[in-house]
């Protein structure tokens, strides 16, 4: 077994250790999940749904450890409350979305008189739940849970930057017996995960095409099911008409909450050129009375760059966009170095255009490019001109017209009057458009409905001699 060292993110240290598991463990822990998900399945909804409710109130005997791990892991402190908060909501909201998902009929005729259907379905054995750093408690459990409701037994493995959660959210789980069989979490990096996928029998991903790719790829190999929640380079539009106080507020958070760390984030701003110069003056007021969370966690809004493999990225889209000509409005035009973590101030930039990598490539940093235009169909052109489609922002004077606008983008999640909702909205379900990802809903009813197969039982009912025989 060999030690991985954790970065903090604060102060740039390796300060946190843990022990990668062998290819063997990982197989003996994968068996005992599976022996152990029988009897869940068994149990029925109602059981699973109590084993939930349990583990709710363990979560929050441990809230406060939760915080402290996550604000260990990323460095900021109100999205890890926020995280743990979640927690307890979507427990809560999963397990309701449960009872109503299994109490719907499940016996029909058919359209021959006497022949019976009864539907049945068949909770998968055992998933496996690769999940960022970005948030990491949050994109953990996102398909944990309704995976669990469904009745399969659960592995997550969550990323290597930020692991720190994972011990105190072990002890919250082993405090429900009737979960702590069925659930579980494992530390490690890239070969643990790789490992991980030739022991489930369905796999939920969520990361970067890159790796995605590679998931889906040996998922195809296993052929095992593959749901897939990848990168995003999110569109806001914002037309004439339209409140710009609050736009201007909306985008701000949904740009740099988390650092920018988020998929969902609002990446790409086009405004209409007749509002644009008030946009932006009111959009650099904004951001200019926005400090770092330094030297405390609790001084400021913005967290630092939590990975730094990030860093890297963020710059080079900076330097790119700077080389090119785009106009530095907020922010330095590079992750600074404080503390011996790296901080990026929220950063507006004008006069850019889809030639730079900051207009068509994931930064995932706080920084908010800001593009004018003439029309609407130029708008649209612009918003849909990428290979993402995860998300999006509409801004006009009412509500029903950034609706009908919003009807045309080509993304899963479009926010009406606001930005980035599908952080705090869990209800709606959506697809991910191209590039960001596979796979059924991770929202609503349908997010149980993916980790089960359909079975049915045609039955007939009456000694008749059916029609069709020889």
């Amino acid at each position: 077994m060999s030690q991985y060292l954790v970065r903090n993110p604060r102060t740039g240290e390796n300060d946190y250790t843990f022990t990668v598991p062998t290819a063997e463990q990982i197989g003996t822990t994968c068996q005992h999940l599976r022996q152990a998900q029988a009897h869940w399945r068994q149990a029925g909804a109602t059981a699973r749904i109590a084993a939930l409710q349990q583990w709710k109130a363990a979560v929050q005997r441990h809230h406060e450890a939760l915080v402290a791990a996550l604000t260990a892991d990323t460095g900021r402190k109100t999205e890890s409350i926020l995280e743990a908060n979640l927690l307890i909501s979507s427990i809560e909201r999963w397990c309701g979305i449960a009872e109503g998902f299994f109490s719907q009929p499940i016996e029909k005729p058919a359209s021959v008189p006497f022949i019976h259907i009864r539907q049945d379905v068949q909770p998968y054995q055992l998933v496996g739940v690769i999940s960022p750093w970005n948030f990491p408690l949050l994109l953990s459990i996102i398909d944990a849970i309704p995976a669990l409701l469904a009745g399969c037994s659960v592995i997550v493995k969550p990323s290597e930057v930020t692991p720190r959660f994972i011990e105190p959210l072990l002890k919250t789980i082993h405090e429900v017996p009737a979960l702590a069989g069925v659930f579980t979490y494992i530390a490690g990096a890239g070969d643990t995960g790789a490992q991980l996928l030739q022991e489930v029998d369905l796999v939920c991903f969520t990361g970067s095409v890159a790796t995605g790719k590679k998931v889906y790829t040996t998922a195809a190999e296993r052929f095992i099911p593959a749901f897939l929640e990848l990168g995003g380079k999110d569109p806001a539009l914002v037309f004439e008409g339209a409140d710009l106080d609050q736009a201007t507020s909306s985008l701000l958070w949904g740009s740099s909450v988390n650092a920018g760390h988020s998929c969902l984030s609002i990446e790409r701003i086009y405004v209409q050129e007749s509002i644009f110069e008030p946009f932006v003056n009111s959009l650099v007021q904004k951001a200019k009375a926005l400090r770092f969370a330094w030297p405390s966690v609790d001084d400021g809004q913005i967290g630092p760059i939590i990975s730094e493999r990030q860093v890297a990225i963020i710059d080079e889209h900076l330097r790119d966009a700077l080389a090119q000509g785009a106009t530095l409005h907020t922010g330095k035009g590079y992750c600074e170095p404080i503390g011996g973590g790296y901080w990026c101030f929220p950063t507006v930039l004008t006069k850019v255009h889809h030639g730079m990598k900051i207009m068509t490539e994931e930064t995932f940093g706080p920084i908010m490019p800001v593009m004018s235009f003439r029309d609407e169909a130029e708008a649209i052109r612009l918003a849909n001109g990428t290979i993402f489609g995860l998300s999006a922002a509409v801004f006009a004077s009412t509500w029903q017209e950034a609706l009908r606008i919003g009807q045309r983008i080509e993304a899963g999640a479009i926010s009406i009057n606001d930005s980035a909702l599908t952080a705090i909205i869990h209800e709606g379900e959506k697809n991910a458009f191209k590039a960001s990802g596979l796979g059924g809903t991770r929202m609503g009813p349908g997010a149980i409905r993916r980790f089960m197969r359909q079975q049915a039982y045609l039955i007939k009912q009456e000694a008749v001699r059916s029609p069709w025989w020889f």
